[in-house]
């Protein structure tokens, strides 16, 4: 297996070490995971399903001669 090596000051390692510690894991294997998520250039879990979550901006035909977007149906009015 590839070995890197890194050069850490002395409270940087500390959190590390800690960190991997709290994870149940080797410091290595914490570092590893960290770049794995990281550097990975795929989008994080769950973004896609945000898609169509929020409701959209009104398009230019659905607002009033105004120039003013008419308000969404579950907006607020007092």
């Amino acid at each position: 297996m590839p070995q890197i090596t890194l050069h850490l000051d002395e409270a940087t390692e500390t959190l590390a070490t800690q960190a991997a510690q709290a994870h149940g894991m080797s410091t290595s294997r914490w570092v590893a995971e960290l770049i794995r998520r990281h550097a990975n250039d795929t989008w994080p879990a769950g973004f896609i399903a945000l898609a169509g979550a929020f409701p959209d901006f009104p398009l230019r035909e659905e607002q009033t001669a105004t120039g003013v977007a008419k308000a969404h149906p579950s907006a607020r009015t007092n």
